[in-house]
């Protein structure tokens, strides 16, 4: 096995790499400087990770956030980024750390201009008993947010970093986004992401650092939306007794339930398209809290319900598929039953970051640099597998993107959250080499 490539995380891997032909030969003394300073910054590197994960960054734990991005931002600094603070009041969050890095010399027109995505917060806000970093022996840590994804971040400075030593950093225009609240993202979304559009703009090909599905045999060129959707349902109220009378009709909770079976029934057969009813109240009164994620209701047995609220997600691949779904939902909702009224709204979330050419041939790219290091092939994540991540705000506008890259491990968004320690220098190796070869226009 090739010293420069650290051991993946399954055993079957291991075993196929250790008997697969290392081609470390197609590595140029370019390369070779690069992955020597990634190693020689691994230390700091995870010393970082360890400080950041031991600060509390739930998404409405907005001094935590802050503080976060406050350990983050001297490392790039450092490396000659601009780094600032928006502030995220307008849309109710702590907001985001942007850093920016033009190239510079000769060739500084015609640099490649890379935009590398991660996140500060996590879901574990300061009332969770899980708050700190603990290592399990040399190659495990757990820890909130050790893969969702501060060690996402801390590799993406260790790779820059390792440009910069290497001399090549200056080849490159670089754009670092961190947002404050990707797993709770604030109110409203465009405002929240009105940033990130903007720098997805200026960028030719994306890179994200979120954990993906944990195999670092993968990397993500495609994922699902995620968006909401609230149905509204009146019935005429009457005696129980009266339910199965013409004249009455069926009631807003078998109207309701009508409607979701049908949803079911016309968009269950098509493929990465889901749509799930969350949460349901119905009755004589109802309400739903969204914000609160708590509902109530009022009613009694022997009632036929007036009222029932359900809200739910619709994912999708595409924004075609998206907005196909919609209409298909549009008109069930609409052939409302005798005595029933329906009205169906949708709420704009993460919009799909559909398969295309560039991001397929930034893989290519990214699969090369792990080959070359030993380190085995990179595929596409099933994007079945793949939820809604920041890097679907660069769809359309930027040419190529591609995550995935980040720390990887199992247990996200639970106590169990552990990372596999041996992947952060795979990772960061990766990331390195492909933006080095970027950045020479190999």
């Amino acid at each position: 096995m090739s010293a420069l490539c650290v051991s993946m995380s399954t055993l079957a891997f291991l075993l196929a790499l250790a008997a697969a032909p290392v081609a470390a030969a197609a590595l140029s003394p370019s390369d070779r400087a690069v992955i020597a300073a990634v190693e020689r910054r691994l230390p700091a590197a995870h010393e970082l990770l360890v400080r950041a994960v031991n600060v509390n960054s739930g998404t409405m734990n907005f001094a935590g956030v802050r503080r976060v991005g406050a350990l983050f931002a001297p490392g790039f600094a450092a490396l000659g980024f601009d780094t600032t603070w928006i502030d995220g009041a307008a849309w109710g969050r702590a907001g985001h750390l942007v850093a920016r890095r033009p190239a510079r010399g000769a060739t500084a027109a015609r640099a490649p201009r890379v935009l590398l995505i991660g996140h500060l917060d996590t879901v574990f806000e300061p009332d969770s008993p899980f708050q700190r970093y603990e290592a399990s022996g040399d190659t495990a840590a757990r820890g909130p947010g050790v893969t969702d994804m501060k060690g996402g971040d801390a590799i993406m400075l260790a790779a820059l970093g390792a440009l910069a030593d290497a001399g090549l950093l200056d080849r490159l225009t670089v754009e670092v986004f961190l947002c404050g609240d990707e797993e709770k993202p604030g109110d409203p979304l465009a405002l929240a992401r009105r940033d990130l559009y903007a720098a997805a703009d200026r960028a030719d090909l994306a890179l994200g650092f979120e954990d993906g599905d944990g195999d670092p045999r993968h990397a993500t060129t495609a994922r699902r939306s995620s968006s909401r959707w609230a149905l509204r349902v009146a019935g005429r109220p009457a005696h129980s007794s009266q339910i199965f009378r013409e004249e009455i009709g069926r009631g807003a909770i078998y109207e309701s339930a009508r409607i979701l079976a049908v949803f079911h029934d016309s968009l269950s057969g098509e493929a990465y398209l889901t749509v799930n009813p969350g949460v349901i109240v119905g009755g004589t009164t109802v309400g739903l809290d969204h914000a609160a994620a708590r509902g109530t209701a009022f009613g009694k047995d022997n009632v036929i319900a007036e009222s029932t609220l359900v809200s739910g997600d619709l994912r999708t691949l595409t924004p075609e598929q998206l907005e196909r779904a919609r209409t298909i939902m549009r008109r069930i909702v609409a052939a409302a039953s005798p005595h029933t009224s329906a009205a169906i709204e949708f709420i704009d979330g993460y919009p799909p970051l559909p398969p295309a050419e560039g991001n397929r041939a930034l893989l290519v790219r990214y699969d090369a640099a792990s080959r070359d290091l030993g380190c085995g092939p990179v595929t596409a994540t099933d994007p079945a597998r793949a939820g809604a991540a920041d890097i679907s705000f660069t769809a359309g506008r930027t040419p190529a993107a591609l995550d995935a890259l980040g720390l990887k491990g199992d247990g996200g968004h639970t106590v169990g959250e552990i990372a596999d320690l041996r992947t952060f220098s795979v990772q960061a190796k990766r990331t390195a080499l492909l933006l080095a070869r970027i950045a020479r226009g190999d």
